[in-house]
């Protein structure tokens, strides 16, 4: 198709559109009277190098290199780059989305599944899906209702819903062409990942091994929805076929590794693929990240063998049209401490063969700590390096090729292991450069204690992890703490060269979470961070090179693409996913909660950025202190196993959801009930917990919360009532 007759197309579109009602209002828009748009196949994007000036999927090619050849905006046109045109998105939370571009039109998501097609020149709204997720379903998420993306395809545009769903929208007007339930919805399944399209099929995995499920990857038919093929991760308790692609593999290879006893066998565990998924156009298979363990706890899992648990924190090749197992690698055997294979994987030709000759490699720099080069088309291992600190192993791999490993971090009595849960590098995309041969990482510093010898059995856990919650938590502690502990966190931006192996340079941050990465033939990175900064690097010498303000955080990766001779380069910005995965781990606050947005940058643009919003919560306790200390020691406990995963470490909120020290709902033990044994705020997600909690539990909590608000006023982090 020439480019007039694609412009042609989405103008005749867009007239369609405006001339059926709101643009915001599918329902009403006529989808048999709408010319197709978003005109994508296997074939386009397998050639996407020869259209720059799209943005065609996830990663930007195939590859998922995330790696644009437009040089409009360089070294010497940087001074010149301002604020396009900026979208606001219509729901709150975490934005982590990278958007579509697609023949003039912007496909993106947002945090609760929201699909939004906007002109992609100037920010307009053509129209808005929203599928309209449940309240109640956000207690089922690790870490936010968040969306990574959407995939395009023959007119369509395919949506992973939060709930389990996997929805084919018309790319014209936004309505609904099929919808499928791809989980059993009432387990603890979500879906935040990006879906992948190739050959005529959609494919998708799931998450919520935290809380408790069995991970697999479903392929469908892109124009009927009907399920091609099923890969399961793991076996099922009883090790019988499932009638799916991965029955012969689990039956040769990964049942042995599993004993007949544990939590798994309840609990499903784990290795759900919730990121990552690649079609390798060469070897016509899809590589996919595979998840960590539930519970994580290994000893629980898993109690009576000590077998690798296959194929969890594995990276798994299958065949593109069966699903039939092809190869796999597993980066952290056995795994115990949510150390996920689930991060970006990268295709890339590499002069690693004989001689320097030209070897097609999959790299990936997963949570453990490790950076790997595999063959692709075997899954030989070529290279292993740690990237960053860790403390699991002692860096080095033994004769079979698997790491050594400490003993403190396989005993786990009170470790601080690093990196912890969150990883060294988590779902911000990295990026690579084949003209630098550099990969470019965000990279985390961030420990965390591990204790498996006490509270683990009483635990009334939300999370499914084995471990005591509260492990390394003090109910009272001197002034300076959080911050000290705040200074144990850190990160870097990487640029790691996978050839030799080694760092070339890097970029420190007192914060970890910085966002994702692109790479541009101009020899930029460009990256997003907590700070709310947009940054462009030198991509030889990492040199900081121009920076804008967002307003918001920043954690999705930029993308790039061209209009009319003019290149544009968007990145989401907001308040939720970066605050609400620190605080949930390790002590964060935020500053504001920013709505999520869509800012769009080119040269010589005009536009400005929206006024930030100004915190107007009053740091001041709203009740006196009540309680003993051992009713704030096991409000403390349960905190720590129920709530701090949304509301933060030693109660004090990322800021995704309210600061429970400073809210009226605290101060009332009549309205903490309602909400917390009744789920009275069940539709913005805070379901009941009166499943799990007593009467007595819930209490103890909210003395503990109370009882850290009084805290933060004696070590001077807040002011007492009426100046007290």
């Amino acid at each position: 198709m020439t480019s007039f007759a694609r412009l042609s197309t989405v103008f005749f579109a867009l007239l369609t559109i405006y001339a059926c009602g709101p643009k915001s209002d599918t329902a009403s828009l006529d989808t048999a009277d709408a010319p197709a748009v978003a005109l994508v196949d296997t074939a386009r994007i397998q050639n996407a190098a020869r259209e720059p000036e799209m943005w065609l999927t996830y990663g930007g090619s195939y590859d998922e290199q995330r790696h644009s050849t437009l040089g409009q905006i360089n070294r010497d046109t940087l001074s010149e780059l301002g604020v396009g045109w900026v979208y606001e998105m219509a729901k709150p939370r975490g934005a982590e989305a990278t958007p579509i571009v697609v023949d003039g039109v912007m496909y993106v998501s947002s945090a609760w599944s929201v699909v939004y097609a906007l002109d992609a020149k100037t920010g307009e709204e053509i129209w808005v899906y929203d599928p309209e997720v449940s309240g109640k379903d956000a207690a089922k998420g690790c870490c936010d209702v968040v969306n990574r993306g959407v995939a395009v395809h023959d007119g369509k545009v395919f949506i992973g819903v939060f709930d389990g769903r996997l929805e084919a929208l018309d790319a014209a007007t936004g309505a609904v062409i099929w919808s499928e339930v791809t989980v059993d919805q009432s387990k603890p399944y979500t879906i935040t990942g990006a879906p992948r399209v190739f050959k005529n099929k959609v494919i998708i995995g799931n998450a919520g091994a935290e809380l408790g499920v069995r991970g697999y990857v479903s392929a469908y038919d892109v124009s009927s929805g009907e399920l091609a093929w099923r890969f399961y991760t793991v076996p099922n308790p009883e090790k019988k076929p499932d009638g799916a692609a991965s029955d012969d593999i689990l039956a040769k290879m990964a049942n042995e590794t599993w004993g007949d006893e544990g939590a798994w066998v309840t609990d499903g565990g784990g290795g759900t693929a919730w990121d990552s998924i690649v079609y390798d156009t060469v070897n016509d298979q899809v590589l996919i990240g595979v998840g960590n363990g539930s519970p994580w706890n290994a000893d629980i899992r898993d109690p009576n063998s000590d077998g690798d648990n296959l194929f969890l924190s594995s990276i798994l090749a299958v065949d593109a049209d069966t699903g039939a197992y092809r190869w796999h690698y597993q980066t952290t055997p056995r795994d115990r401490w949510d150390y996920t294979a689930t991060q970006q994987i990268v295709l890339a030709d590499l002069p690693l063969g004989e001689d320097g000759a030209s070897r097609r490699v999959v790299m990936q720099a997963p949570k453990n700590g490790f950076f790997y080069v595999l063959d692709a088309a075997n899954g030989e291992l070529i290279s292993a390096t740690p990237f960053t600190n860790q403390n699991w192993t002692t860096g080095e791999f033994d004769d079979k090729g698997r790491p050594v490993l400490v003993d403190e971090a396989v005993d786990l009595g009170l470790y601080a292991v690093v990196p912890g849960p969150t990883g060294a590098h988590n779902w911000h995309p990295m990026a690579f450069n084949p003209d630098t041969g550099l990969v470019y990482i965000p990279v985390n510093e961030i420990p965390f204690f591990y204790d498996k010898t006490r509270n683990v059995e009483e635990s009334k856990s939300f999370w499914n992890i084995g471990y005591d919650a509260a492990a390394g938590w003090p109910v009272e502690y001197p002034a300076g703490t959080l911050d000290a502990v705040s200074g144990l966190d850190g990160g870097t931006l990487l640029a790691w060269d996978p050839v030799k192996a080694e760092p070339r340079w890097a970029v420190p941050f007192p914060l970890p979470l910085n966002g994702g990465v692109l790479s541009t033939t101009a020899g930029l990175v460009f990256q997003g961070n907590k700070f709310g900064e947009f940054v462009a690097y030198d991509a030889a010498t990492g040199e900081r090179l121009w920076s804008h303000n967002l307003v918001g955080n920043a954690a999705a990766a930029p993308m790039t693409y061209e209009i009319d001779g003019e290149q544009y380069l968007s990145v989401l910005s907001g308040w939720g996913s970066v605050s609400n995965l620190i605080a949930g781990f390790t002590y964060g606050e935020a500053k504001a909660k920013e709505p999520a947005r869509v800012i769009t940058f080119k040269l010589g643009g005009t536009e400005f950025m929206p006024e930030p919003l100004v915190a107007s919560i009053t740091k001041t306790p709203k009740s006196p202190m009540f309680g003993e200390p051992d009713q704030h020691q096991l409000g403390m406990q349960r905190f720590a196993e129920s709530c701090h995963f949304c509301h933060g470490a030693f109660a004090v909120s990322g800021g995704v959801v309210p600061d429970l020290r400073w809210s009226a709902i605290s101060a009332n033990e009549q309205a903490w009930d309602q909400v917390v044994r009744e789920g009275a705020l069940e539709k913005q997600g805070m379901v009941s917990f009166a499943e799990n909690l007593t009467k007595e539990d819930t209490d103890a909590i909210r003395a503990y919360v109370i009882q850290q608000a009084w805290l933060a006023v004696t070590n001077g982090d807040a002011a007492a009532p009426g100046g007290q």
